[in-house]
């Protein structure tokens, strides 16, 4: 199996030999879960949070069948399926969205944690709502990004956990006797005369964080486009602020809001509706803005994003930025705020046009960058 793994499996948007997508966590899950899955019928396991396919190709390889799995990323979704044609795995599994139809009858369920205990709990509590009564929740990281509230949100849905020795810096814990199961619901705030709902793992959850408020102070009063051919655009938008922001303060404009995680586009949808905005929005998951055609937007706004899972990176934004650029008319104006210490200015004016800086306080800076 390791060969199959760590031959094959790569990281999206390689092309040929490079970065494997596999770690010792994935191992560490694998191995514990092995005598589990090789008495699980076929449809009763799932997987959770798999970045790359490590975990449902390898559960496949060992003689699984109609895995369901789910990934919030799009990017890593397309990642699992890639894999999945060079291993010569297709058709193990099926990919959907994170509810009831993932885990219902499940008996095995393997999960790299995610980072955040609110986006822990929803997946524990869908769990325990849905999943067979004899459920064992296979539950892996790295200790680096694992700590004790993981095991304690946990044991508000199951009655027993188990925890096993570090391996390789990674970890497992093993969840059975599942009880006081629920179905996801957004939390709720109002902020800045919005409604603001996020489900748990979005980022900055129903709160506005202090770059995005910057944006929303800078951008114009009265931005260019707006109409249902050229949309205002929230690129990443995680929880829709700013796309409900550009909304509500301007009644006639239609807004476009994409994120490729599927927690965000689930959080922006239920802001739009929470607003009344959301026959004005539409709110898509999409990889950067694949789906829009080129030279075919006035404003875009974003707040690009720092993390992939785990890590801590600086590609994310050049890609970005980089489609933003594709997708704005000649004239056309990107709206960014970024961490001050990661120098975007440079990167912005190579890939969109001219900046020029618009906010500045302690920490972040917003530019606006005009399509050349």
């Amino acid at each position: 199996m390791r060969v199959v793994l760590e031959g094959l499996l790569r990281w999206p948007d390689v092309d040929g030999p490079g970065l494997v997508a596999v770690d010792a966590a994935d191992r560490l899950i694998l191995d514990e879960s092995a005598a589990l899955r090789a008495d699980a019928d076929a449809g009763s396991i799932v997987v959770i949070g798999d970045a790359y396919g490590a975990l449902t190709l390898g559960a496949a390889h060992a003689g699984a069948t109609d895995i369901r799995s789910h990934v919030d990323a799009l990017n890593g979704e397309r990642a699992l399926e890639a894999n999945a044609h060079r291993t010569g795995l297709e058709g193990c599994y099926r990919a959907l969205p994170l509810g009831p139809d993932l885990v219902s009858g499940a008996r095995v369920v393997l999960m790299r944690l995610p980072r955040s205990l609110e986006g822990l709990r929803d997946i524990a509590g869908l769990v325990a709502a849905h999943a067979d009564p004899a459920v064992v929740v296979v539950a892996g990281g790295r200790l680096k990004h694992m700590s004790l509230s993981m095991n304690e949100v946990l044991s508000e849905f199951f009655g027993r956990l188990d925890v096993t020795h570090a391996r390789q810096k990674s970890r497992v814990l093993l969840a059975r006797e599942p009880h006081d199961g629920r179905d996801p619901e957004p939390a709720a705030a109002h902020v800045e005369g919005l409604e603001v709902r996020a489900f748990g793992g979005a980022f900055a959850g129903a709160r506005l964080d202090i770059g995005t408020r910057l944006l929303l102070e800078s951008l114009p009063s009265e931005p260019m486009g707006g109409t249902a051919d050229d949309p205002l655009i929230d690129l990443a938008c995680g929880t829709g602020i700013v796309a409900a922001w550009l909304a509500t303060r301007h009644p006639h404009a239609h807004v476009y809001a994409c994120d490729q995680s599927a927690v965000a586009v689930a959080s922006a949808r239920a802001t739009m509706l929470a607003n009344g905005i959301d026959h004005r929005v539409d709110v898509v998951r999409d990889d950067a803005l694949a789906t829009r055609p080129s030279g075919s937007a006035s404003l875009i706004a974003l707040n690009p994003p720092f993390h992939s899972g785990g890590a801590v990176t600086d590609l994310l934004a050049p890609r970005l930025f980089a489609d933003a650029a594709r997708v704005l008319r000649a004239g056309g104006q990107l709206w960014c705020v970024w961490n001050s210490a990661l120098r975007y200015r440079p990167l912005l004016e190579n890939a969109v046009g001219p900046t020029e800086q618009v906010a500045r306080n302690a920490k972040f800076t917003v530019t606006v960058s005009t399509r050349r």
